[in-house]
């Protein structure tokens, strides 16, 4: 029996033990960020702020670099504790190349850095076969790679081996069309993307609800769900390579991209123009969500701050394109959701109006509106 079940407090991303914000980075981007000085005005220079989903580097006047690093994180104890190391490749990659296309570049390749607390060959192939899945649906390449054995520092939570999982992918992109929200208007149209479930964000209030507080195991059934809690929290995060890279090229007018990840459709506050992002729309989350939602007495404010709630990625197109661009993303397979519109705003603010939420003055998280 979990030591908090008998409790009703409301769970959040702090209470799981998750510190967000700016402001525990501020001392760290501090010494980060003046090494841009070391390429100013030469081959490498960066062309988008620090933060922002991938980085992009000036090669030559029609070549750019994009560049981003992410790992599968808490995730991989699901993996351990059901000793399936199949699908956590795909996770790396769609992490990794999901947020390089943010920008407007086409992901290429991807290095990952695997670390272990002892090389098991039956689990390194386990792990390599989901790479090989996330590659093939991202149309990449994994020329490289690292692989640690830490016994001291990598402790499992399963019976088989203990692992962590970190990618860096790269692309390509034309400087002159690098995306980073700096045109957009309003009236432009809003797009959702839908996820396969909870992606590879929130896991650790996904446990601590789940598992600790409602005692579940991952054997049992989800409520609401055709699913086990382990296969629903373990479920491959989408890839969006191929529909986004051929919208791009179909030539939509996409002003702004975002990759909903940690923090949820906050991340919609990183483009480069402070604008209203007016949500009316939103779809009905997957039973992992509402099964979160239940077992932790989370808020719908915190939901929304911590999960994709059933949206994987945003587009924000040109209005007179919105029809266009619907109907060929829903050609290629996506659902689609067209959630809201740009408005003008003196400062970045996200309104989901259906919830009654909207981002607090600094984007950390969502209110009561």
């Amino acid at each position: 029996m979990a030591g908090d079940r008998a409790t009703n407090h409301s769970l959040t991303y702090a209470t799981a033990g998750v510190v967000s914000g700016a402001g525990v980075l501020r001392g760290l981007l501090q010494w980060v960020r003046r090494t841009e000085a070391h390429r100013q005005g030469r081959s490498g220079e960066a062309l988008v702020p620090n933060g922002y989903f991938a980085s992009v580097l000036r090669l030559t006047d029609d070549l750019a670099l994009a560049v981003g690093t992410d790992g599968v994180g808490s995730k991989i104890l699901i993996a351990e504790r059901l000793g399936n190391y199949r699908t956590i490749g795909i996770d790396c990659v769609a992490m990794n190349v999901n947020d390089v296309l943010c920008v407007g570049a086409e992901p290429i390749a991807m290095l990952d850095y695997l670390a272990v607390n002892v090389a098991d060959a039956a689990t390194l192939e386990q792990i390599g076969e989901g790479l090989f899945e996330g590659a093939r649906q991202a149309g990449i390449s994994i020329p490289g790679g690292e692989l640690a054995q830490l016994p001291e520092m990598i402790v499992g939570h399963g019976s088989g081996p203990a692992i962590d999982l970190v990618g860096t992918a790269v692309g390509l992109v034309d400087p002159s069309r690098v995306i980073i929200g700096q045109d957009l208007e309003p009236g432009d149209v809003i797009f959702g993307l839908g996820s396969s479930g909870i992606h590879s964000n929130g896991l650790t209030l996904a446990r601590r609800a789940l598992l600790d507080r409602a005692g579940m195991a991952l054997a049992d059934p989800l409520p609401g769900s055709e699913q086990t809690v382990g296969e629903a929290l373990l479920q491959p995060t989408r890839i969006y390579v191929r529909p986004v890279v051929a919208l791009l090229r179909a030539g939509v007018r996409v002003r702004a991209m975002a990759h909903i990840t940690g923090d949820g459709l906050l991340n919609l506050l990183r483009v480069e123009r402070p604008v209203a992002f007016v949500l009316d729309t939103l779809p009905e989350p997957q039973p992992i969500f509402r099964a979160i939602e239940a077992a932790g007495a989370v808020s719908p404010a915190e939901m929304y701050s911590v999960f994709n709630m059933g949206v994987g990625f945003c587009l924000t197109v040109a209005a007179s394109d919105a029809d266009t661009a619907e109907r060929f993303l829903r050609s290629q397979g996506e659902t689609v959701y067209r959630l809201g519109r740009i408005e003008a705003a003196e400062r970045p603010e996200v309104r989901l109006l259906p919830a009654g939420l909207r981002s607090d003055p600094e984007g950390d998280r969502f209110v009561p509106a």
